[in-house]
């Protein structure tokens, strides 16, 4: 059973202006340290941002509304704190505790999860998704039921009828997609709106990325300040994580759909 919401669903707007803004980061520094949480809805998108770049609040500004459209900003811009900086001062290292599992994927999600992508180019607007064995579940925002049944004919269509969805009806909010995005890979800490010396990005995307590898799961922990996980220095695990991203073209499209 997997759930997968597309680019639109409010949650990954949110995910997504996260990321756009950490590749502004990583566009003034190579090894920038920000964090960022967004919740946006109802026509105001609020930012808090705790970085050591030097970001340009119109840059910012600019990629919210490439994103969400015309909407009020609200955007708080603070240097991370100092304690935390200095544990990156002299080499990278694990920056936060936490328990990480990677997970092989099922044909089933990855079935699902070109189902959505398959949908989201014929309607790139707010649309949910589930597949639980037989039974497929198609909630597509800006789309005519009858239209989709004839695609899927064995799915549930819009279950309470035809909808417009997208953060105009509901709010959006960063990591909190994170079935869609990992899976069973789900952990305690989100993927979006960090950099990839936090163990939230690093970790998770080593993990999971191992764990499709071997085709077994995949279980770590770390301490803040480790310099090594998993018997690899945490510096290679960043690196691993870092070629990930870029392949994917960056945060803002990790953001897209997260890791499959």
């Amino acid at each position: 059973m997997i759930e997968k919401v597309n680019p639109q669903h409010p949650d990954k707007v949110a995910d997504r202006i996260a990321g756009a803004i950490v590749d502004l980061a990583y566009a003034e520094e190579s090894n920038p340290k920000i964090a960022v949480e967004v919740l946006i809805g109802h026509g105001i998108c609020h930012v808090i941002i705790e970085t050591s770049a030097a970001l340009n609040l119109n840059e910012i500004s600019q990629a919210i509304t490439r994103i969400a459209g015309r909407i009020k900003k609200d955007v708080v811009i603070v240097p991370q704190d100092k304690e935390l900086a200095d544990n990156q001062a002299t080499e990278i290292r694990c920056g936060d505790n936490g328990i990480f599992r990677g997970m092989p994927l099922t044909s089933e999600q990855l079935q699902l999860s070109k189902i959505a992508r398959d949908l989201y180019q014929d309607y790139p607007f707010d649309g949910k998704y589930i597949l639980d064995d037989e039974r497929l579940i198609i909630c597509q925002s800006h789309a005519k039921t009858r239209d989709l049944q004839q695609k899927y004919p064995n799915a549930t269509v819009n279950p309470l009828g035809e909808w417009t969805g997208g953060p105009d009806v509901d709010t959006g909010a960063t990591n909190r997609k994170l079935g869609s995005d990992m899976a069973d890979s789900v952990t305690g800490g989100g993927i979006h709106g960090k950099d990839l010396s936090k163990a939230d990005v690093s970790v998770n995307i080593y993990a999971f990325l191992k764990a499709q590898e071997m085709g077994m799961p995949v279980e770590l922990s770390c301490a803040i300040g480790d310099n090594e996980i998993d018997g690899v220095p945490y510096s290679e695990i960043v690196e691993v994580a870092h070629d990930y991203v870029n392949e994917l073209g960056g945060f803002e499209k990790l953001a897209e759909w997260g890791l499959f």
